[in-house]
């Protein structure tokens, strides 16, 4: 399988599934009378990140990790978003920005180091694979799990479903 196949298709189908997810919590705050800033500030622990940068590190994944496979500098966002809908606007800029990637690009990246922060002063390599498959999707699958589990936790009736989202499948 093409490192453009394992990172493109994943990213459009998650980041879609996490927009759905937030379609739901802002039904769920409707329909309870919450304010949507009680999800968007929840944590699953005190030293945990909220959901609202759960939201942010998944896109962040998505795009700077696409980016730098492709052998571009990723596109920065700023961490301005205050309510569900500019999450799910955030989002659709990942995912509009995940579909202008080269995938010719990203393969050719397999073998080709990648260079990306690691904190404020220190810098990871690795080799364009491994960067992907132990790095980057990771990463993005530990933030989307996390935001599932934030809104589970608070009640949003969600499920397994709703994390996989539309993945292409067959059922007989």
């Amino acid at each position: 399988m093409s490192l453009s196949n394992a990172s493109i298709p994943v990213f459009e189908i998650s980041l879609n599934a996490l927009s759905v997810l937030l379609d739901k919590a802002a039904a769920y705050c409707e329909g309870k009378k919450i304010d949507p800033a009680v999800l968007l500030n929840a944590r699953l622990f005190p030293d945990m990140f909220p959901l609202t940068r759960q939201v942010q590190s998944a896109c962040d994944q998505a795009k700077n990790g696409g980016a730098r496979l492709a052998g571009i500098d990723p596109p920065r966002y700023e961490d301005t978003e205050t309510t569900i809908a500019d999450l799910k606007a955030r989002i659709a800029k990942t995912m509009a920005f995940v579909k202008t990637l080269d995938a010719k690009k990203i393969d050719d990246s397999a073998e080709r180091e990648i260079i990306f922060p690691l904190g404020p002063t220190n810098k990871g390599h690795m080799k364009g694979a491994d960067y992907l498959n132990h790095f980057v999707l990771p990463n993005y699958y530990f933030h989307l799990t996390t935001a599932y589990d934030i809104l589970r936790h608070c009640g949003v009736e969600i499920g397994k479903r709703d994390f996989f989202g539309a993945i292409p499948m067959r059922m007989t």
